[in-house]
């Protein structure tokens, strides 16, 4: 699967902003959907802080909902890493299969890293 140059632009400008004034990173994406079809997405998200680090890491989601075709989730599964190859700097991904195992910042957090994420969205948990 070839990816796109709009998508490896977005990716980057989601990376790049980190160093903008505040101002400019009140006009960042802090989540981007890519959509081969309606039943499953890719998404970059950027909105959690670790002890780690300070800074906001890019995560990586495959939602596959579990009443999306076989055949559309085969698709996205096979087309997944080649999509990531270029998406360079990604340090977190998460496969997400229903609303709830992402709408609770306690479950997503534990997801994106247990107790090493503090925040999630600006808000501390």
């Amino acid at each position: 699967m070839a990816v796109s140059a709009g998508i490896i632009k977005v990716f980057s400008d989601m990376k790049v902003y980190k160093s903008s004034t505040p101002e400019e990173v009140k006009k960042c994406n802090k989540a981007v959907l890519f959509c081969l079809n309606k039943d499953c997405c890719y998404a970059l998200y950027d909105a959690y802080e670790t002890k780690e680090s300070k800074k906001e890491d890019l995560v990586f989601i495959f939602w596959a909902p579990e009443s999306a075709p076989l055949k559309s989730k085969m698709i996205y599964a096979s087309s997944k890493d080649a999509i990531k190859r270029k998406l360079t700097g990604i340090k977190r991904e998460l496969q997400a299969n229903c609303y709830e195992e992402v709408k609770d910042h306690c479950i997503l957090a534990e997801k994106l890293g247990g107790s090493a994420v503090i925040s999630l969205e600006g808000k501390p948990l």
